[in-house]
């Protein structure tokens, strides 16, 4: 495919309009390849790496949609790169021939299930609270919480000026000094789980998603990826309420 003027990209994906897109390139809010771009710079679709806000454009079309698992260790970010340095999720995926981007994030300190595609769409609906698909975490705690944590953590919450949507939240398992607590959530607002906890006063020992609806991490070993199954991929896109199947 043919270099295309970055502004015209964005149309091309039904983003903005051209106007638009060249204050957002100016306002340095666009990364080609994990550069921040400038106006009229060009991009080659399907090979160069566009990002709008740190969250990946893909122009529809033109490739088969693939859907990959990753079950990330601590210690690296949800990012495609890193101007500090930090290891990134890709570094994983050293022998994977498709370009695929994050679906939504796991900061450097959690693990676990975190979801890879080129399928803007499926991406898209995932992320987006309304479509009620949840994600599952284990939360490992300093100290077995009281009862009365437990009802301030599963109360009506407002963190950073938003009032969260309710979050289920039930012990699974005790031990001596610690418990493991499992929550449903359907929004991904930053941080979340450490915020919601550190406000109800529970101390986090450790953080892992471990299933994003019925699509569990199993027992894929850490640092390993694999592909989702086309039934998998059909489940997600009818639990996100997305039409059709095509190219799933």
């Amino acid at each position: 495919m043919e270099k295309i003027r970055l502004q015209k990209y964005f149309t091309d994906c039904g983003i903005m309009s051209r106007r638009r897109a060249e204050k957002e390139i100016a306002d340095g809010r666009v990364r080609v390849n994990g550069e921040v771009a400038t106006v009229g710079q060009t991009v080659t679709p399907g090979v160069d790496t566009v990002e709008y806000n740190g969250k990946a454009v893909i122009m529809p079309g033109g490739e088969k949609k693939i859907c990959i698992m990753l079950n990330k260790p601590r210690g690296f970010i949800t990012s495609l790169s890193d101007d500090r340095g930090r290891k990134c999720v890709t570094e994983l995926l050293g022998d994977l021939s498709e370009r695929v981007y994050p679906v939504g994030r796991l900061d450097m300190y959690s693990e676990g299930l975190l979801l890879l595609t080129n399928d803007g769409e499926l991406a898209n609906a995932l992320t987006h609270p309304r479509h009620g698909v949840a994600k599952i975490y284990h939360v490992t705690t300093e100290g077995v919480p009281s009862d009365s944590r437990m009802n301030a953590l599963r109360a009506p919450m407002t963190i950073d000026g938003y009032s969260l949507l309710p979050v289920k939240s039930e012990i699974i398992s005790r031990s001596p000094g610690s418990a493991v607590i499992e929550m449903h959530l359907y929004e991904g607002r930053n941080r979340q789980i450490r915020k919601m906890c550190d406000a109800v006063g529970i101390k986090i020992r450790r953080l892992k998603r471990v299933a994003i609806g019925d699509i569990t991490l199993g027992d894929l070993e850490k640092g390993k990826y694999r592909y989702l199954s086309d039934a998998e991929i059909e489940y997600l896109r009818k639990t996100a309420k997305i039409g059709g199947n095509e190219n799933a």
